[in-house]
């Protein structure tokens, strides 16, 4: 079981990336009962642990990413068939995390929090 402290500061990790992207209308949430970040009301991003994140994403996405990283990103026989992946966050760069945060956010975010000023 992961300490609620480690909990925490993965969560606040994700939280710090958005917020460096300036992800529009995110908000701090769960998702089947762990940390999560929405965007009009869906989950872009959630914690299943310390170490682990469901990140929704495109399958045609998915797949390439975990061809070309597996080391971090994989999927569970839950998954298959989904529009998420799992990602390893003791092994991603901040940077790559942050890519990652503003891909999911694309594809969750209404509309019309996407179209420019």
């Amino acid at each position: 079981m992961t300490a609620p402290n480690e909990l925490d500061s993965a969560f606040d990790r994700l939280v710090r990336l958005a917020e460096t992207r300036a992800l529009a209308e995110v908000e701090r949430s769960t998702s089947y009962g762990t940390p999560a970040l929405k965007v009009g009301d869906v989950a872009f991003i959630r914690l299943i642990d310390a170490t682990t994140a469901v990140l929704q994403c495109p399958s045609d996405q998915k797949v390439l990413l975990m061809e070309i990283s597996p080391d971090l990103y994989f999927e569970t026989d839950h998954y298959v068939g989904h529009d998420a992946m799992l990602i390893r966050l003791d092994r991603i760069s901040d940077e790559e995390l942050s890519l990652r945060l503003h891909d999911a956010w694309s594809f969750k975010a209404p509309e019309k929090l996407k179209r420019p000023i």
